[in-house]
Protein backbone atom coordinates (compact mmCIF):
# COMPACT_ATOMS: atom_id res chain seq x y z
CA UNK A 1 0.00 0.00 0.00
CA UNK A 2 2.56 2.31 0.55
CA UNK A 3 4.47 2.11 -2.42
CA UNK A 4 0.96 2.60 -4.40
CA UNK A 5 0.73 5.82 -2.48
CA UNK A 6 4.21 6.87 -3.23
CA UNK A 7 3.48 6.01 -7.07
CA UNK A 8 0.32 8.05 -6.89
CA UNK A 9 1.80 11.19 -4.90
CA UNK A 10 5.10 10.97 -7.63
CA UNK A 11 2.93 10.81 -10.74
CA UNK A 12 0.67 13.87 -9.04
CA UNK A 13 3.48 15.92 -8.63
CA UNK A 14 4.26 15.34 -12.71
CA UNK A 15 1.05 15.64 -13.44
CA UNK A 16 -0.74 18.34 -11.48
CA UNK A 17 -4.11 20.56 -12.90
CA UNK A 18 -7.33 20.92 -12.22
CA UNK A 19 -8.67 17.49 -12.94
CA UNK A 20 -6.02 15.14 -11.02
CA UNK A 21 -6.61 18.09 -8.35
CA UNK A 22 -10.36 16.90 -8.26
CA UNK A 23 -9.53 13.44 -8.84
CA UNK A 24 -7.40 12.28 -6.16
CA UNK A 25 -9.68 14.72 -3.90
CA UNK A 26 -12.44 12.27 -4.59
CA UNK A 27 -10.04 9.48 -4.05
CA UNK A 28 -9.20 11.23 -0.76
CA UNK A 29 -13.04 11.74 0.30
CA UNK A 30 -13.94 8.21 -0.19
CA UNK A 31 -12.94 5.36 1.27
CA UNK A 32 -9.37 5.14 0.30
CA UNK A 33 -6.84 7.06 2.65
CA UNK A 34 -5.10 9.30 0.71
CA UNK A 35 -4.03 12.22 2.29
CA UNK A 36 -5.16 16.04 1.25
CA UNK A 37 -1.98 17.29 2.52
CA UNK A 38 -0.64 15.98 -0.43
CA UNK A 39 -2.59 17.24 -3.10
CA UNK A 40 -3.73 21.08 -2.26
CA UNK A 41 -0.53 22.30 -1.01
CA UNK A 42 1.89 21.18 -3.81
CA UNK A 43 -1.12 22.68 -6.39
CA UNK A 44 -0.59 25.59 -4.47
CA UNK A 45 2.64 26.09 -4.92
CA UNK A 46 2.04 25.37 -8.52
CA UNK A 47 -0.38 28.84 -8.16
CA UNK A 48 2.14 30.75 -6.57
CA UNK A 49 4.59 30.28 -9.79
CA UNK A 50 2.20 31.29 -12.23
CA UNK A 51 0.99 27.73 -13.65
CA UNK A 52 -2.54 27.46 -12.15
CA UNK A 53 -5.00 29.57 -10.39
CA UNK A 54 -5.10 29.84 -6.41
CA UNK A 55 -9.35 30.21 -6.56
CA UNK A 56 -9.42 27.24 -8.97
CA UNK A 57 -6.86 25.00 -6.98
CA UNK A 58 -9.77 25.70 -3.97
CA UNK A 59 -12.55 25.14 -5.79
CA UNK A 60 -11.58 21.63 -7.96
CA UNK A 61 -10.07 20.50 -4.61
CA UNK A 62 -13.37 21.14 -2.63
CA UNK A 63 -15.59 19.92 -6.06
CA UNK A 64 -13.49 16.57 -5.50
CA UNK A 65 -13.82 16.23 -1.91
CA UNK A 66 -17.90 16.64 -2.37
CA UNK A 67 -17.90 14.13 -4.88
CA UNK A 68 -15.89 11.79 -2.88
CA UNK A 69 -18.12 12.64 0.05
CA UNK A 70 -21.65 11.90 -1.93
CA UNK A 71 -20.18 8.80 -2.78
CA UNK A 72 -19.95 7.65 0.37
CA UNK A 73 -22.98 8.95 1.59
CA UNK A 74 -25.11 7.25 -1.43
CA UNK A 75 -22.88 4.35 -0.83
CA UNK A 76 -24.13 3.81 3.22
CA UNK A 77 -27.48 5.30 2.27
CA UNK A 78 -28.21 1.94 -0.79
CA UNK A 79 -26.45 -1.00 0.93
CA UNK A 80 -26.98 -0.44 5.46
CA UNK A 81 -25.37 -0.30 8.58
CA UNK A 82 -25.24 -4.21 8.62
CA UNK A 83 -23.86 -4.65 5.30
CA UNK A 84 -20.95 -1.74 5.78
CA UNK A 85 -19.76 -3.25 8.44
CA UNK A 86 -19.65 -6.49 7.15
CA UNK A 87 -17.52 -4.95 4.53
CA UNK A 88 -15.29 -3.12 6.79
CA UNK A 89 -14.72 -6.40 8.30
CA UNK A 90 -12.71 -7.71 5.21
CA UNK A 91 -9.39 -7.83 4.00
CA UNK A 92 -10.02 -5.57 1.22
CA UNK A 93 -10.94 -3.25 3.27
CA UNK A 94 -7.94 -3.85 5.82
CA UNK A 95 -5.93 -2.93 2.90
CA UNK A 96 -7.29 0.48 2.79
CA UNK A 97 -6.68 0.69 6.80
CA UNK A 98 -10.33 0.96 7.25
CA UNK A 99 -11.94 -1.81 10.33
CA UNK A 100 -15.14 -1.62 11.45
CA UNK A 101 -13.79 0.09 14.99
CA UNK A 102 -13.07 3.41 12.89
CA UNK A 103 -16.37 2.91 11.33
CA UNK A 104 -17.83 3.30 14.83
CA UNK A 105 -15.74 5.88 15.84
CA UNK A 106 -17.19 8.12 12.90
CA UNK A 107 -20.78 7.07 13.80
CA UNK A 108 -20.74 8.01 17.42
CA UNK A 109 -19.33 11.08 16.22
CA UNK A 110 -21.85 11.88 14.09
CA UNK A 111 -24.74 10.77 16.76
CA UNK A 112 -22.85 13.01 19.32
CA UNK A 113 -22.60 16.16 16.97
CA UNK A 114 -25.44 15.72 14.46
CA UNK A 115 -25.68 17.74 10.94
CA UNK A 116 -22.29 20.05 12.02
CA UNK A 117 -20.67 16.57 12.33
CA UNK A 118 -19.85 16.72 8.57
CA UNK A 119 -18.88 20.16 8.89
CA UNK A 120 -15.91 19.68 11.90
CA UNK A 121 -15.58 16.02 11.08
CA UNK A 122 -14.04 17.21 7.78
CA UNK A 123 -10.78 19.00 9.87
CA UNK A 124 -10.09 16.03 12.08
CA UNK A 125 -8.07 12.97 10.56
CA UNK A 126 -9.33 9.16 10.52
CA UNK A 127 -12.59 10.83 10.39
CA UNK A 128 -12.67 13.03 7.67
CA UNK A 129 -12.62 10.53 5.20
CA UNK A 130 -15.56 8.33 7.09
CA UNK A 131 -18.26 10.67 8.46
CA UNK A 132 -19.87 10.84 5.03
CA UNK A 133 -21.08 6.89 6.03
CA UNK A 134 -23.12 7.52 9.13
CA UNK A 135 -24.52 10.45 7.41
CA UNK A 136 -25.86 8.30 4.84
CA UNK A 137 -26.77 5.85 7.18
CA UNK A 138 -28.87 8.22 9.11
CA UNK A 139 -30.00 9.80 6.20
CA UNK A 140 -29.16 12.79 6.77
CA UNK A 141 -31.02 15.37 4.40
CA UNK A 142 -28.81 16.07 0.94
CA UNK A 143 -29.44 19.68 1.28
CA UNK A 144 -28.00 19.96 4.50
CA UNK A 145 -25.34 17.50 4.04
CA UNK A 146 -23.94 18.85 0.80
CA UNK A 147 -23.70 22.58 2.59
CA UNK A 148 -22.20 20.94 5.72
CA UNK A 149 -19.44 19.04 3.45
CA UNK A 150 -19.20 21.63 1.32
CA UNK A 151 -18.13 24.36 4.25
CA UNK A 152 -15.75 22.18 6.16
CA UNK A 153 -13.96 20.85 2.71
CA UNK A 154 -14.09 24.52 1.87
CA UNK A 155 -12.26 25.93 4.60
CA UNK A 156 -9.49 22.85 5.57
CA UNK A 157 -8.46 23.27 1.56
CA UNK A 158 -7.79 26.99 1.95
CA UNK A 159 -5.58 26.51 4.76
CA UNK A 160 -3.89 23.79 2.88
CA UNK A 161 -3.83 25.94 -0.24
CA UNK A 162 -2.99 28.99 1.76
CA UNK A 163 0.34 26.79 3.15
CA UNK A 164 1.14 25.57 -0.59
CA UNK A 165 0.87 28.98 -1.66
CA UNK A 166 3.08 31.23 0.85
CA UNK A 167 5.55 28.72 2.13
CA UNK A 168 8.86 28.13 -0.23
CA UNK A 169 9.10 24.87 -1.85
CA UNK A 170 11.83 23.87 -0.34
CA UNK A 171 10.59 24.55 3.85
CA UNK A 172 7.35 22.87 2.43
CA UNK A 173 10.16 19.15 1.36
CA UNK A 174 12.36 20.12 4.03
CA UNK A 175 9.13 20.03 7.06
CA UNK A 176 6.67 18.44 5.62
CA UNK A 177 5.92 16.12 8.53
CA UNK A 178 5.86 19.30 11.26
CA UNK A 179 4.07 21.36 8.77
CA UNK A 180 1.49 18.54 8.93
CA UNK A 181 1.63 18.22 12.55
CA UNK A 182 0.73 21.51 13.11
CA UNK A 183 -2.43 21.38 10.52
CA UNK A 184 -3.58 18.85 12.17
CA UNK A 185 -3.19 20.21 15.55
CA UNK A 186 -4.75 23.35 14.75
CA UNK A 187 -7.46 21.43 13.07
CA UNK A 188 -8.84 18.99 15.99
CA UNK A 189 -8.34 22.50 17.87
CA UNK A 190 -10.51 24.34 15.70
CA UNK A 191 -13.07 21.21 15.71
CA UNK A 192 -13.00 21.37 19.66
CA UNK A 193 -13.78 24.72 19.71
CA UNK A 194 -16.45 24.82 17.52
CA UNK A 195 -18.08 22.03 19.29
CA UNK A 196 -17.62 23.80 22.67
CA UNK A 197 -19.63 26.85 21.44
CA UNK A 198 -22.30 24.41 20.28
CA UNK A 199 -22.60 22.99 23.66
CA UNK A 200 -22.41 26.45 25.19
CA UNK A 201 -25.28 27.75 23.06
CA UNK A 202 -27.30 24.58 23.75
CA UNK A 203 -26.89 25.01 27.47
CA UNK A 204 -28.02 28.91 27.05
CA UNK A 205 -30.96 27.33 25.15
CA UNK A 206 -32.54 24.92 27.62
CA UNK A 207 -31.51 27.97 30.92
CA UNK A 208 -33.83 30.38 28.34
Amino acid sequence: MTEIFSEITSWYFNNINYFTITLLMVVESSFIPFPSEVIVPPAAYKAATGELNIFLVVFFATLGALIGALFNYYFALWIGRSAIYALADTRLARMFMIQPSSIKKAEDYFVRHGKTSTFIGRLIPAIRQLISIPAGLARMPLKSFIIYTTAGALLWNTILAFIGYYFPKELMDKYYHEINAVMIISGILFALYLVYQGFKAKSKNKQS
